[in-house]
């Protein structure tokens, strides 16, 4: 059986659309920045520290997935805004500049826990936005619960004009490699002999 290890309403879309069975079980982590923690294994840590937290409660022969994702640009990891004004700033930030989108992903399994953890960085280019546009897309709401306040799936398209790799991991997941980690983990699994 399958785990999300994840409250979010998008992974749970995109796994459901790629046609992966799982139930839902969130993780509550820390998501505090590390001192000197640079943004690739922050995400790949909080990935793990999910998935992990998540198969110590679940019962034998689960396999757990974890994920995060944060926006970066010029090195500044924009998390999810805390209120509207953060929101702004964030899209400040964004406007008119590219920026990359992280997420890690983990998969964890068995007893003694095991884990495969790896990362997918997809590049996006934002159009200049005025401080109107900003403001009123922040008055929708949309924002609040996206790392780096947009939604490249909801109305911020229209601010992006091009990406470069994987369209999903800015949605949240990176589908495919979600995927090609679980059929890493089924055949480890199975090498092993044993369910857990």
């Amino acid at each position: 059986m399958l785990i999300l290890a994840s409250q979010s309403p998008r992974r749970a879309e995109l796994l459901r659309a790629a046609g992966i069975c799982f139930e839902v079980r969130p993780a509550d982590v820390d998501e505090q920045v590390r001192a000197g923690e640079d943004p690739l294994s922050y995400v790949k840590r909080l990935a793990r520290e999910k998935a992990l937290a998540v198969l110590e409660t679940s019962e034998a022969g689960a396999t757990v997935l974890g994920a995060d994702t944060t926006v970066v640009v010029d090195g500044e990891i924009l998390g999810k805004p805390v209120d509207a004004e953060d929101a702004r700033r964030m899209l400040r930030r964004l406007s008119g500049h590219s920026h990359q989108v992280m997420t890690g992903v983990c998969v964890a399994w068995g007893a003694p826990a095991q884990s495969l953890v790896e990362a997918e960085v997809t590049d996006v280019e934002f159009a200049a936005m005025s401080e109107a546009e900003i403001v009123e897309y922040v008055a929708t709401g949309e924002p609040m619960d996206k790392a780096g306040a947009y939604a490249i799936q909801g109305r911020a398209s229209r601010w992006i004009p091009w990406i470069q790799g994987c369209y999903f991991n800015v949605v949240g997941l990176p589908v495919a490699r979600v995927s090609a980690m679980l059929g890493k983990v089924e055949k480890r699994r199975a090498k092993s002999g044993a369910g857990g």
